[in-house]
């Protein structure tokens, strides 16, 4: 989603992306990246410069981060919330993948939609895996009895194992890249969590509905033990337990 108050005010103080970049000392292409894409926050110094040559308060600009910049306690880490995952937008995962530079974890239990949804994924993942940051997929074992039982309470034409192995033959091509790791376990069916450095988006999974139609927080590390921390030690605990996807080892490191 585009942030249109942005463009507008720009329009009004007739300033292009050049002059506003100059204005805040950053490159051009990244103050078109605050155009185009309405979830990325500037850095508070960009923010207020912008704001000051713009003569728009930045709470107009960039509403979101003053809502976040006046939360306390754990609160202040929830940045979203959707009632659907299907709600959060593309441009959200897009800018979290991107962003990433020291590690991504994919722990949903097909992360069969990633593929649909964003379809030079695969790409993305060797680039980022070939710059430093290392990628994880932990998935539910497609022929375990827990997977079976969610394809009943399911009961979809799209198996939960279909929807797995459609993660794997994805997969499949990346095996050979270093720094992206698969591993099997079963005991995240109920809740995923996609882990983006210091950022990361979590589904808890309700009663029969599949994914796209369970709730999603957004949530941003700014303390010790909150909640951040306390869904990372979830999905390192299940990691360090799980299975590896191609040979079927048990590993031990988080």
């Amino acid at each position: 989603m585009s942030n249109e108050s942005l463009r507008q005010a720009m329009v009004s103080a007739r300033l292009t992306e050049k002059d506003l970049a100059e204005r805040c000392e950053v490159d051009v292409k990244t103050v078109s990246r605050w155009l185009t894409d309405q979830a990325r926050v500037p850095h508070p110094r960009h923010r207020w410069a912008a704001s000051g040559a713009l003569g728009v308060d930045e709470a107009v600009l960039w509403p979101e981060a003053i809502r976040n910049a006046v939360k306390t306690g754990p609160d202040r880490e929830v940045v979203s919330v959707f009632p659907y995952r299907s709600a959060c937008p593309k441009s959200v995962w897009r800018t979290l993948i991107t962003d990433a530079r020291s590690s991504i974890t994919l722990a949903g239990y097909t992360n069969y939609f990633l593929w649909l949804e964003h379809p030079n994924l695969a790409k993305v993942l060797q680039r980022k895996a070939e710059q430093g940051c290392r990628i994880r997929f932990l998935l539910g074992d497609p022929d375990s009895e827990v997977t079976r039982r969610r394809e009943e309470a399911e009961g979809v034409p799209l198996t939960v194992s279909t929807r797995i192995r459609i993660t794997l033959a994805e997969l499949d091509h990346l095996k050979e890249i270093s720094g992206i790791e698969a591993r099997f376990g079963d005991e995240h069916i109920a809740l995923s969590v996609f882990q983006f450095d210091e950022e990361m988006l979590v589904t808890p999974h309700l009663a029969k509905l599949v994914g796209h139609d369970s709730p999603m927080l957004h949530l941003r590390r700014h303390q010790d033990d909150g909640l951040y921390d306390r869904f990372a030690y979830h999905v390192n605990e299940l990691w360090a337990n799980g299975r590896d996807v191609w040979t079927g080892e048990r590993g031990s490191d988080q």
